[in-house]
């Protein structure tokens, strides 16, 4: 098969579409053929050299795929050959074929095409698990997304929404801003005109959130913690702005609050089997009736993974940038 190989740390053209070794499935595996696979900023970090895959898994990029099934491993039972589906994956979406344990596949959902389909695995399993299972946002409350016009951010305003909660998001356009409220946004900020705090604030009478899915990191921290509710949950996904901060504990005893910074990649597969199977129980049917739709900035040919990165680091695109098998 053919794969994205990062020859060596560095910028985007270190990623080379070249020959390699086809995949094999191991006891509780599948094989995917893979139609398209979803570009996530994880993937940039890797290429250079800041983000290695964890062991055993691919080397190559690409942390989620759709695809139809070419080959089970012994103790499979719930997939079958030829099955469309879409997968969570630790590495190696940038490429023709995959292998994923079979707790990490979700059904190909019925209302998208199979490339279409590679825009949700990362995005749902990420806002799944850090908004509702691990910060727990209830119906009622306020949740406000920074960077609503990526792919977790719009996946975040559509569950926030779907799930009843009251979306505030960040982004750094009037016109990503525009398509955020037409996704559901209730409180829209420009984070290059405005104090996200202050306007966040104003918005809610002076109570703040209850939840934030942050990715940014330390440079959003203290200002994140301001903007907190009483007994507010801050979720720390990623670290566009520094990993290194000071935490004012006093604030964050203040207003008993609680922070949790995870990764998913990372994960077990008993893990992220358990997320995955909450996404199929409590996501997909919300893919199912239209509430939750894809959003997806453009396709790429997967041999042009170096455009693909280039288009995501300008932060230009709103929604998924996908790179579809040739």
């Amino acid at each position: 098969m053919h794969a994205v190989v990062i020859t060596e740390p560095g910028e985007p053209d270190v990623l080379h579409w070249l020959e390699v070794p086809d995949p094999v499935a191991g006891p509780g595996e599948v094989v995917i053929e893979i139609a398209a696979s979803g570009v996530n900023r994880a993937d940039l970090m890797q290429r250079q050299g800041l983000y290695p895959p964890p062991p055993g898994a691919p080397p190559y990029p690409g942390l989620e795929c759709s695809g139809r099934i070419k080959a089970v491993g012994d103790g499979v039972a719930d997939w079958r050959a030829g099955d469309e589906v879409c997968a969570l994956l630790a590495g190696g979406g940038y490429a023709e074929q995959v292998v994923v344990p079979a707790g990490q596949v979700l059904p190909m959902p019925d209302t998208v095409g199979i490339v279409t389909a590679a825009s949700f695995p990362e995005t749902a399993c990420t806002v799944y698990s850090n908004v509702f299972q691990v910060a727990r946002l209830a119906a009622g409350e306020t949740l406000l997304v920074h960077g609503g016009g990526s792919g977790i951010g719009t996946m975040a305003i559509q569950l926030g929404k779907a799930f009843g909660a009251r979306v505030a998001c960040t982004a750094g356009s009037a016109a990503k801003l525009d398509r955020c409220r037409e996704l559901g946004a209730d409180i829209t900020i420009n984070y290059r005109d405005e104090d996200f705090v202050a306007a966040l604030l104003d918005a809610t009478d002076g109570a703040g959130a209850d939840v934030i899915l942050d990715i940014m990191g330390a440079s959003y921290l203290a200002r994140n913690l301001a903007a907190l509710a009483t007994d507010g949950r801050l979720a720390i996904i990623g670290r566009q702005g520094g990993s290194k901060a000071e935490l004012d504990l006093g604030v964050l005893q203040g207003k008993r609050a609680s922070v949790s910074a995870t990764t998913l990649r990372a994960r077990p597969p008993a893990q992220k089997a358990e997320v995955v199977a909450g996404v199929r129980d409590h996501v997909w049917p919300l893919i199912g009736t239209g509430q939750v739709k894809a959003v997806v900035d453009q396709e790429l040919p997967m041999s042009q993974a170096p455009a693909a990165h280039r288009a995501l680091a300008a932060s230009e695109h709103f929604g998924k940038i996908l790179l579809v098998r040739e």
